[in-house]
């Protein structure tokens, strides 16, 4: 079966159409209105090997969190939607990655349950005109909305720009092991029976 999703919403605040291929080649069409976003964006389909569409219209004048938020929000509900009951495929992903001076860690569980840990200081408020608090946002968004576990860390690093990037491509690796199908295991990767 394709796994795919597609994920409309709209709120006084944005209206959001997204659509994923667990599947894909990584190709990313993007439309937030938010630049830096997008690039983040495009650095997590490509090393997360998916296919990611995104049209989003937020409310750029008050600011870009909305906007950034309601985008992890769809994605987090992409992600468990084009899981579905899960069975075959690895479950757990983790990836430690060096984008220059910095060195992320990233882990996940597609367990089914929420949790999210983020131990990352950026240098920066700024990154051009993107707030960097909102890197956190985003992925609890997308945590609480897929219903995985997932825990970031920040070794060490000193660009803002650096550390954002870390955080996205090794998140996108450690997604993209855990969504591989695994070909020892057939059924739901747990003793319970379901995730």
């Amino acid at each position: 079966m394709a796994r795919t999703a597609r994920i409309e919403r709209t709120t006084a605040e944005t209206q959001i159409e997204l659509e994923l291929s667990l599947d894909g080649i990584g190709e990313a069409r993007l439309a937030t209105g938010v630049g830096f976003f997008d690039h983040m964006l495009t650095l997590l389909a490509r090393h997360a090997a998916m296919d990611l569409t995104i049209r989003a219209t937020g409310d750029l004048e008050v600011d870009q969190h909305h906007t950034v938020e309601d985008v992890g929000i769809c994605l987090g509900q992409a992600l468990k939607s084009a899981l579905g009951e899960k069975s075959g495929i690895r479950r757990f992903g983790h990836f430690i990655l060096p984008m220059e001076e910095t060195l992320v860690t990233s882990a996940v569980d597609l367990g089914g349950r929420a949790f999210f840990v983020f131990r990352a200081k950026f240098p920066t408020p700024k990154i051009g005109q993107f707030d960097s608090e909102l890197v956190a946002d985003f992925w609890q968004a997308v945590s609480a909305n897929a219903l995985c576990n997932l825990h970031v860390i920040v070794h060490h690093g000193r660009n803002s720009h650096h550390i954002a990037e870390g955080i996205f491509k090794a998140t996108a690796r450690a997604l993209r092991m855990a969504m591989e199908p695994d070909p020892r295991i057939t059924d739901v990767p747990s003793t319970k029976g379901t995730l």
